[in-house]
């Protein structure tokens, strides 16, 4: 038997929603660009599921509604910090009511990929008032773990190159932090790597080192999500 949890916001939480307990769970990996995310969280719904559990998966820019509209935005390179905030919080609130919310109603695990804290750590590296960013998000429901997958930026730089390359955003090059895209990435997620460390402290993640072979990484997460899979069931 599957057991309730408090439902607990950021803020005022959601005017319409009156639930106090949900049945289903949410995880969130957290991370810096390149770290390896999509790939944890695919072998990591595999094992959930393999666990007996139903599961659904949701991402930064995934709503079908907003996703497209900060594709095309994003292509002009003119946004502002506090623009650049607000479509993205459009894009969680509709993922949160459309996606999340009816899956924890039903029973089921979340898994996502970024949440709130992406936009904390970014918006501040960006130059935008840590308080009102928070209240903008305060609708947002609070999950019951976060795995920040933590790696140092010399560890991480290769990975990107080795990905899907620099980009204009994730390089930080809107900041003006350097004239060579190289050089103001490894500033740019140094800066946000210490936002996400000191998130950690204050929110209390569940740090896991990234930086050594994924399979490694996988079964420290695994660890950590089975003590919350054994709360649901009771064990």
């Amino acid at each position: 038997m599957s057991k309730h949890r408090d439902v607990t916001w950021f803020g005022a939480g959601l005017p319409y929603e009156t639930m106090t307990t949900l049945p289903g769970r949410m995880i969130v990996l957290e991370g810096t660009d390149g770290v390896g995310r999509s790939t944890q969280i695919d072998m990591l719904s595999a094992w959930i599921e393999s666990q007996g559990f139903g599961v659904i998966n949701t991402g930064w820019t995934r709503s079908p509604l907003m996703g497209p509209t900060i594709t095309t935005a994003k292509e002009g390179h003119t946004l502002d910090e506090r623009t650049f905030s607000l479509l993205y919080a459009a894009d969680f609130a509709d993922r949160l009511e459309l996606q999340v919310l009816p899956a924890l109603k039903a029973g089921f695990v979340v898994v996502a990929d970024r949440y709130v804290y992406t936009a904390f750590a970014r918006d501040a590296v960006r130059g935008a008032d840590p308080q009102w960013v928070r209240e903008l998000f305060g609708f947002a429901l609070v999950p019951d773990l976060v795995i920040y997958l933590d790696i140092t930026v010399d560890k991480l730089m290769p990975r990107i190159l080795n990905g899907k390359g620099m980009t204009y955003w994730e390089s930080g090059m809107d900041l003006r932090l350097s004239d060579n895209i190289y050089d103001s990435c490894v500033l740019y997620q140094a800066r946000i790597t210490e936002e996400f460390r000191s998130m950690a402290k204050d929110f209390g993640f569940s740090v896991v080192n990234a930086a050594g072979p994924r399979e490694t990484t996988q079964r420290a997460i695994r660890r950590k999500v089975q003590v919350l899979l054994d709360e649901m069931t009771g064990e």
